[in-house]
């Protein structure tokens, strides 16, 4: 992996991930299902990759941080409300989690693992068979 940038719908803030050193961890992809992640970002799953936190960098402004539960902080854009990060030190100690879809590569990440699937909605499970469509549908 090469140094990856991303950042915010509105780009007030941008950050980038510089490729692991041997003494850092490798990205990892999942997709998550958990309660609170939908709520947060209002989806039906969110991607996140986790990063080693020294290979991570806030290149441009500052991102507000909603404390989600006792040890989480989800960092988002006060803008355009595009949410960015997540940091808990007490499960994932060491690591940056950043929304897989804000990077401007979302594609040098792919997903490995389903995760958090014990909250996933139910039609969730089968969402891979519903018909595809590359822009709005007709009528």
């Amino acid at each position: 992996m090469t140094r990856q940038e991303g950042g915010c719908h509105c780009g007030a803030v941008r950050y980038a991930v510089d490729a692991p050193g041997e003494q850092d961890e490798p990205a990892r992809t999942a997709l998550c299902h958990c309660v609170d992640c939908r709520r947060c970002a209002g989806a039906p799953a969110v991607g996140w990759t986790a990063v080693a936190g020294t290979t991570f960098h806030l290149l441009k402004g500052e991102p507000s941080v909603y404390r989600s539960s006792e040890h989480a902080e989800r960092s988002f854009c006060a803008v355009c409300g595009t949410g960015l990060f997540y940091v808990n030190e007490a499960v994932l100690p060491g690591l940056v989690d950043i929304q897989t879809a804000t990077f401007d590569d979302p594609d040098a990440f792919p997903a490995m693992a389903h995760i958090q699937t014990a909250d996933r909605i139910g039609w969730m499970r089968n969402a891979h068979e519903l018909p595809e469509f590359e822009r709005f549908p007709e009528g």
